[in-house]
């Protein structure tokens, strides 16, 4: 037995994305749906990141920080969208082992990335209201740049980790993966081997990147609510509050559909309510990002009505 499930796993070069089901319904419907999502998605953030790159006026770390989210999303939309949406039209909704692989490791760095910069996000708000006179020291260039290409080590050492423990899995019996895209949970399901130490593995990496990152936002926000209720007047402290509010929402919506899909154990989550969630947080929240923080944003707004003049003019 052991022998043949190791011939199996040898054998094994592609795997079968099931999507949402079959049938016209299941298909035609999700497509359209992933379609308006995708295009909206690389739209705003597409303009979003011109906007910051363009503009001397969002020259400042939180816009770094929110270009840099807004090219995050751009890649979740690139790894995932386009092969979910070929997988519901054609009748080969195979991907193979290599490109699985690549799928799932891509989007954990791009997750866990997006985790530490909002963090960094959190950080970045809690200097510029309660400290100030020391804003452009504490958050120079030099420090942004390292906050950034720290949380992209981060995120591909959690990744690599992640992929390498999942795909030593032996593999044997179906190779159909009930989701829409290579995640996690569903590999679960295919594997013949025993995966409990895998599991608690990666269980406990999600959990420490959850809870180390929404720590550093807490304690941030816990310094601001503080330093903000210390203003005397109201107008002032809306404003304060006002700097915040949109980061506050982009962090409600990520680490709240993040906690729900990978920590707590897997034997909670159904498949039909996996891939509910996973269509918000892989697609939705990307597509929301941009217009949350461009509709409450008075600067974002006019760098753009300054942009759309420019090209009227000419």
């Amino acid at each position: 037995m052991e022998t043949m499930k190791e011939r199996n796993h040898t054998a094994l070069t592609e795997f079968i994305l099931l999507g949402f089901g079959s049938g016209l319904g299941l298909t035609v419907g999700p497509f359209v749906l992933f379609l308006v999502i995708y295009m909206t998605t690389v739209l705003v953030n597409t303009i979003m990141v011109f906007l910051i790159s363009t503009s001397s006026r969002l020259h400042t770390p939180m816009y770094f920080f929110l270009m840099n989210l807004s090219l995050l999303d751009l890649c979740y939309a690139f790894t995932i969208t386009p092969k979910a949406m070929a997988s519901f039209l054609i009748s080969n909704t195979s991907i193979s082992f290599l490109g699985c692989a690549t799928q799932l490791f891509f989007f954990g760095v791009f997750a866990t990335t997006k985790a530490f910069i909002l963090a960094a996000m959190a950080y970045d708000r809690y200097t510029t209201i309660c400290n100030p006179l020391l804003y452009r020291i504490t958050m120079s260039k030099q420090v942004c740049v390292l906050l950034l290409v720290g949380s992209y080590v981060c995120g591909g050492v959690n990744s690599m980790v992640q992929t390498v423990f999942t795909f030593t899995w032996c593999f044997c019996g179906s190779n159909e993966i009930d989701h829409f895209f290579c995640d996690i949970e569903p590999l679960l399901s295919l594997s013949c081997t025993n995966t409990d130490i895998n599991e608690v593995v990666m269980f406990t990496l999600s959990s420490f990147i959850i809870v180390s990152t929404s720590m550093v936002i807490l304690m941030s926000y816990a310094y601001i609510i503080s330093a903000i209720l210390r203003i005397r007047s109201a107008e002032g402290r809306h404003r304060a509050f006002s700097t915040c509010i949109s980061h506050m929402m982009s962090v409600t919506l990520f680490y709240g559909t993040l906690t729900f899909m990978y920590a707590q154990p897997s034997s909670l989550a159904s498949p039909a309510q996996s891939k509910v969630v996973s269509v918000f947080y892989t697609l939705v929240i990307s597509m929301l990002n941009p217009l949350i923080y461009s509709l409450r944003n008075k600067d974002v707004k006019e760098a753009f009505r300054r942009t759309i003049s420019s090209v009227f003019l000419k």
